[in-house]
């Protein structure tokens, strides 16, 4: 394999507006509505991109007959400090399942569940 494994990701949500207010505030960034041909009854909000930069984007997603929660992937954020990033879950109404731990070399994980039952992961080097 020549590249990254993962090109993108997609976070399913039963509420869009209040799962958009919660990663907007827990990141610091807004989301963009991508347009999706309407017979695909689908809504999707990106999270900001840099081409030609390390990493991948995603969006969060609405879509029929797709529940959110209970799933297997777990998909970690980059940070300044996943510390500060978890205290902003909680406080925009998630909660956090694993304080910041040090993982050695590697830096530093949190752990979270936001407004739709979803768990991520958040990471930084500090």
């Amino acid at each position: 394999m020549s590249n990254n494994p993962v090109g993108w990701f997609e976070i399913y949500v039963q509420d869009l507006e209040r799962a958009k207010r919660f990663y907007e505030a827990v990141f610091e960034v807004k989301l963009e509505q991508l347009n999706s041909p309407p017979e695909m009854k689908i809504e999707l909000w990106a999270f900001p991109m840099v081409k030609d930069e390390k990493g991948i984007t995603g969006a969060l997603v609405k879509k029929e007959g797709v529940s959110s929660g209970g799933n297997s992937v777990l998909i970690y954020f980059t940070c300044t400090d996943c510390a500060f990033a978890a205290a902003r879950a909680a406080a925009s109404g998630g909660k956090i399942m694993q304080e910041k731990k040090s993982i050695g070399q590697y830096g530093f994980i949190s752990l979270v569940v936001d407004t739709e039952g979803n768990m991520i992961g958040l990471h930084s080097m500090e």
